[in-house]
């Protein structure tokens, strides 16, 4: 069977893996492209296989650089369906519709201010296109089997990292390809600590931190007090960019955390993303994937003011106490928090917050690096807040953990792939697997074809 690396393979972003036996095609994962314009730009080009040859799609996970180029599948002649767990069907459903709608929300903001290169700015899908995708969605149980094209039998295993999030195995002809999808953390306090599967004859492995160790949790709780304190007693607003799905629970379980310990002052936390909110309802009914007892699941609604309109949004450049505040997206690629950094750079007293992973050439990556101006809707705008990257509050495994996930299978794999990682990253880890392990490791090219055991 080839394997043909059609994202993730030379940065951390834009997730698709082809399969192909015979005339059979399979994908998993169908990710956008995030971080420098070159890659962005991968979303307007073709799929190397047409979507109307492709079977079936099996999905990781809900993150969008996992799913995000579903609803263009679709668009361009897919008819299979998707395979997914019950929680990322869930989260997908409010991250692609999410998705649309800002990209037609930016396409029509760039039209109306004419800041874009394009004429028209298009948006590279609609709500229509991620409704039509929603539609294709099959839910499978952890663990529960189910068939694939081409005599392949497949399960997901828990992986943490995210609701719903997984590891896939197929099997066929007595051999096992394993795509490990986003590994989780084993201590992360509000996702269970990942599974593994018993074998892997080939195995596919993100490296997101594959050349790094976290801070632990205590660490990353402590940090981000003294940035609350400090900003506090200077009357300015931390404003903390975050990933909807998974990293704004986590930060509302921080800083309830926080506050129940006397760390922080009892400052009013602002949520302000429609996706964020709809996103944290789903722990409540998705219990078993996570840590939280049913009381914290309601403390983190008891301690956050939810920000659903526009309207409310903006009334909060009319706040004038020191406050928190939470706004999509992550790496301030777009969404509501462009508009909150505008309002919040120029001003010393104030500090932005970045708590997960910046991508190369994303504007959280341009902030974290030190730009002291950054380009917002077509306009240049001063960095004057303080900045900071919290380390210990990701959820993906750093490169110990990647290697104790590893250590866990029952043989050592015949081949492991390293994907999902930059450079650097990835090559690290490819080195650790082979010096530690004593297992066969390579780093793929983008649009590289290999042949797998299956």
């Amino acid at each position: 069977m080839n394997l043909t690396f059609l994202g993730a393979a030379d940065t951390v972003t834009g997730s698709r893996f082809l399969l192909e036996a015979g005339d059979a095609k399979l994908l998993v994962d169908c990710g956008l492209f995030q971080g420098f314009k070159k890659l962005r730009q991968r979303n307007w080009s073709p799929l190397a296989a047409a979507p109307a040859s492709i079977d079936a799609v099996v999905l990781t996970h809900a993150h969008l650089d996992h799913s995000g180029w579903l609803p263009v599948l679709v668009r361009e002649g897919f008819r299979g369906p998707i395979h997914a767990t019950a929680g990322t069907h869930e989260l997908a459903a409010i991250l692609l519709r999410d998705s649309a709608r800002l990209q037609e929300e930016e396409a029509e903001f760039a039209n109306r201010h004419g800041f874009s290169k394009h004429s028209p700015a298009l948006a590279l899908y609609d709500t229509s296109d991620a409704q039509r995708a929603l539609a294709r969605f099959r839910v499978e149980g952890f663990g529960a089997p189910f068939d694939l094209p081409a005599d392949i039998h497949a399960h997901f295993v828990p992986a943490g990292h995210l609701l719903g999030a997984a590891s896939v195995v197929l099997q066929r002809n007595g051999r096992t390809l394993v795509f490990s999808g986003d590994v989780g953390r084993d201590e992360d306090f509000v996702m269970r600590a990942p599974q593994v599967p018993e074998f892997a004859d080939t195995l596919v492995i993100e490296s997101t931190y594959g050349d790094r160790r976290h801070a632990s949790i205590a660490e990353a709780l402590a940090q981000l007090a003294r940035v609350v304190r400090d900003t506090a007693a200077r009357g300015g607003t931390v404003l903390i960019p975050s990933f909807a799905v998974g990293r704004a629970q986590s930060l509302l379980v921080a800083l309830h955390r926080l506050r129940e310990a006397g760390s922080i002052p009892a400052l009013p936390v602002y949520l302000d993303s429609p996706m964020a909110i709809d996103a944290t309802r789903l722990y409540r009914r998705f219990n078993a994937d996570h840590r939280l007892s049913d009381v914290e699941c309601e403390a983190i609604y008891r301690g956050a003011r939810f920000v659903n309109t526009p309207e409310e949004s903006k009334r909060l450049a009319q706040l004038r106490v020191p406050s928190i505040l939470i706004s999509a997206s992550g790496m301030a690629t777009g969404g509501r928090v462009l508009h909150h950094l505008k309002r919040l750079l120029p001003d010393p007293a104030n500090h932005v917050v970045f708590a997960g992973f910046q991508a190369g050439g994303t504007r959280g990556a341009h902030l974290v690096g030190g730009a002291r101006e950054v380009k917002i809707h077509g306009e240049w705008h001063p960095v004057n807040a303080s900045v900071t990257q919290l380390d210990g509050f990701s959820a993906h495994a750093d490169a110990d953990e990647l290697l104790g996930w590893m250590r866990r299978l029952h043989r050592a794999p015949q081949q492991v792939y390293v994907v999902h990682g930059e450079p650097e990253a990835a090559d690290r880890l490819r080195h650790r697997i082979v010096e530690e392990l004593g297992w066969a490791a390579r780093v793929p090219e983008h649009g590289e074809t290999v042949e797998v055991p299956l």
